[in-house]
């Protein structure tokens, strides 16, 4: 395990290249939330922005979270280029230690893994505390390394099956419902090099009431 704060470690990451990722959503999120009213959105991990611009787009007001103030501060130019730097709230937090106040119709937690700490179980079950009664969460994890990375030297990073991650979640079974829960193939393009993945998706609906 890397021995840098996650700051550090993320900051370090996105100075090595002006754009790490591709600017694109991520294709779960579009393909869950198409459809979905738009409403309040939590996003965690947010990256270079492309998932918060494009919830933006829709008609979310969002809330996007990083631990990297490198990444916050291009994506907020992204977003000011995009032309909806008005409907996004840049936070900087270390998930597990702070939190975004507030509820949210929409808490979309897109590939949380980090080989530097991270209380991820912790993490999410407090973003299952954040949907607001009627709001969605939707979780996206790897569930291996690519091809290129499987011989790396984080052999202590697990990646938890779907099942894993709703039992994780320690969910009331009453006041939940669980709409999708599934394992696909990816294809994920890192410093221009198109990897396939093989990733999961959990999506939850909190009951009204």
């Amino acid at each position: 395990m890397d021995d840098r704060t996650a700051g550090e470690y993320w900051n370090d990451r996105y100075r090595e290249s002006t754009r790490i990722w591709s600017g694109n959503p991520n294709v779960e999120l579009v393909k869950e939330v198409s459809g979905l009213t738009p409403g309040t959105a939590l996003d965690l991990g947010s990256g270079e922005g492309g998932d918060a611009i494009w919830l933006a787009k829709q008609g979310w007001r969002v809330t996007a979270v990083d631990v990297s103030a490198v990444a916050l501060e291009r994506a907020e130019r992204h977003a000011v280029e995009a032309g909806v730097a008005g409907q996004i709230d840049w936070q900087q937090h270390e998930l597990g230690k702070s939190f975004p106040e507030g509820t949210f119709d929409l808490v979309s937690a897109q590939f949380l893994h980090s080989t530097v700490e991270l209380p991820r179980e912790e993490i999410l079950r407090t973003a299952a505390g954040a949907v607001a009664p009627g709001g969605i969460l939707l979780i996206e994890g790897h569930l291996d390394w690519p091809d290129s990375l499987r011989h790396t030297d984080h052999p202590d990073v697990h990646f938890p099956t779907p099942d894993e991650v709703i039992s994780d979640l320690s969910l009331d079974d009453g006041r939940w419902e669980i709409l999708v829960s599934r394992a696909h193939d990816r294809e994920q393009i890192v410093d221009g090099e198109t990897l396939t993945r093989r990733d999961s998706t959990v999506k939850a609906r909190r009951l009204p009431g």
